[in-house]
């Protein structure tokens, strides 16, 4: 018995370590290229620079566009993931408390926008993003992430809102507590984990957006950081250092904040396995 326990750790960890090499490898090579030549990049694409180049950073940090891409994304990420959650949460705690027909219907019609992805009506989704006067302006990038993130938010969120025992809600009304007080600081602090949860599994897909703000934005002060960096991609030559310092840079805040959130969102992956 431990002995087959033992292949079994051995295979799991051979597993995670090859995972591991698969991830890692490609940041590896993103972040050390980033500090070459572009001339360099293809000599040796896998190996440290013979010469640090920190003009790549320092160009990247000097022009105005970076900063405004910059700021347009972190704008349209966190703004979005905090609507997400709240609007989530609020359909979720809605959903367990008040049971019944329509609530059943709604929560399934929110299970259902998990399974179709919402790239198959662009061309319906421009239509109604012009037809409201916010094409090429921020705006038109909320509700689409939006509706991207509240499936799996109420699906998420309602799962751990209907573990919370009935006692201290009870309890908390018996006090004369509002259902909005409630929901502030009985609901909202006792769901952490999932909302760590849910608000990483929203940050990588509104972050990396390319498709909707191609689509949507042509404007040049509200471009976000991803569809600003097409413009080092050039017709006969391509400033591949400049791009991959920009990468680069774009990816220290989702890191930054899943080691912020890096607790909280381990126990909202693992509380369904220890559930019972």
């Amino acid at each position: 018995m431990a002995s087959s326990q033992k292949n079994l750790n051995i295979k799991s960890h051979a597993v995670l370590i090859l995972w591991s090499i698969i991830v890692l490898v490609p940041i590896w090579v993103m972040i050390i290229n980033s500090f070459k030549s572009k001339y360099d990049i293809y000599q040796a694409p896998f190996s440290l620079p013979k010469k640090w180049v920190f003009e790549n950073y320092t160009a990247v940090l000097r022009s105005s566009e970076f900063l405004i891409y910059f700021k347009n994304s972190v704008l349209v990420t966190v703004c979005s993931i905090v609507l997400i959650i709240l609007f989530g949460s609020m359909a979720g705690y809605a959903i367990v408390n008040k049971k019944n027909k329509i609530t059943k219907f709604f929560y399934f019609f929110f299970i259902a926008g998990m399974m179709l992805p919402i790239k198959i009506g662009s061309i319906q989704l421009l239509h109604i993003i012009k037809g409201l006067g916010l094409l090429n302006t921020l705006w038109g990038l909320y509700p689409i992430y939006i509706a991207m993130g509240i499936p799996i938010a109420v699906f998420v969120l309602t799962e751990f809102i209907s573990d919370i025992p009935k006692d201290v809600i009870e309890a908390t009304v018996m006090d004369g507590a509002s259902s909005l007080t409630i929901y502030g600081r009985i609901i909202i602090p006792m769901i952490k984990p999932a909302i760590a949860t849910v608000s990483i599994y929203n940050l990588v897909p509104i972050w990396n957006d390319l498709w909707f703000p191609l689509i949507f934005i042509s404007n040049e002060k509200s471009k976000t950081l991803l569809l600003g960096v097409t413009r080092l991609f050039g017709q006969y030559i391509t400033d591949w250092a400049k791009i991959l310092a920009v990468l680069t840079l774009s990816a220290i805040p989702v890191i930054i904040l899943y080691l912020a959130m890096s607790r909280h969102f381990i126990k909202g992956l693992t509380a369904g396995a220890v559930k019972g």
